[in-house]
């Protein structure tokens, strides 16, 4: 559990951040795809719970990048608080400025959080979410945690609510579990073609909408990133030349696959 001080300390700077803007918002957002939104209509819940599973646990950039770009659709302008779990920082990778700003944000928009354990994260959420500071709050966790609880999800979504934010939990080698999440996805990494000179791609993956509280069937897409209308986008071509893929084990290991580039 974070200390009664790191508590006081993000409250803090929840503070400072806070704007209190909220009356008038839309109460959906989009994902920036014309067909994609019409299959959603009305779109995802603001101020609402969303889950975004790893197929795989190779899987997890892929998940927490497409949970960033609905975090950062849901957010606005306003700032984003993204908690870690040490556990996934450790398997999925760190943060760094240039990267956030490559994804098309702001790095002084978004307060990271790191914690130790599945319950810090829910406490770090839920205290973000019920300030009032931030437009989204990205939770990213690894692997099965007792926490994660039906209750533990509730108590997101109504903090959620209460204080006008919106939160995305990314889970990576985990099962899903019941929950209140309005949505829930499943995301897979897939091919991103190169862009001139041979740089590399929009981050690419496959998003499965596997449960929805406003009824929309199951289905998948493969979409794209893009960076400069911070929105999703219907994917390029595949060249063959340049894919995004789940590394697994030595670079000796994967052989031939080991020429390939990811991107994402």
């Amino acid at each position: 559990m974070p200390s009664t001080f790191q508590i006081e300390q993000l409250k803090s700077r929840l503070a400072k951040l806070s704007r209190h803007e909220t009356d008038g918002e839309p109460e959906r957002f989009t994902l920036g795809i014309d067909r994609v939104d019409a299959y959603l209509d009305p779109g995802p819940c603001l101020h609402c719970l969303h889950e975004i599973h790893a197929e795989t646990a190779a899987d997890a950039v892929a998940a927490n990048a497409f949970a960033l770009g609905l975090a950062s659709r849901a957010a606005r302008d306003r700032p984003l608080l993204w908690a870690f779990q040490k556990l996934a920082s450790q398997e999925a990778g760190d943060l760094h400025g240039s990267g956030l700003h490559e994804w098309g944000l702001h790095p002084e928009n978004v307060l990271i959080v790191r914690v130790r354990d599945a319950t810090s994260l829910l406490a770090a959420g839920e205290e973000a979410l019920k300030s009032g500071a931030v437009g989204a709050v990205l939770m990213s966790s690894w692997s099965e945690a007792k926490a994660m609880t039906l209750t533990a999800s509730r108590r997101l979504s109504l903090a959620a609510r209460a204080g006008g934010g919106t939160a995305f939990m990314v889970r990576a080698a985990a099962k899903a579990i019941p929950s209140s999440a309005e949505t829930r996805w499943s995301v897979r990494t897939a091919p991103s073609m190169e862009l001139e000179a041979g740089v590399p791609g929009h981050p690419a993956f496959v998003a499965a909408l596997t449960r929805s509280r406003q009824g929309s069937p199951p289905t998948e897409w493969m979409l794209e990133w893009d960076r400069e209308s911070r929105a999703f986008r219907e994917p390029a071509p595949v060249s063959g030349h340049l894919v995004s893929v789940p590394v697994l084990g030595s670079a000796a290991a994967r052989g031939s696959a080991a020429g390939l580039r990811r991107t994402g």
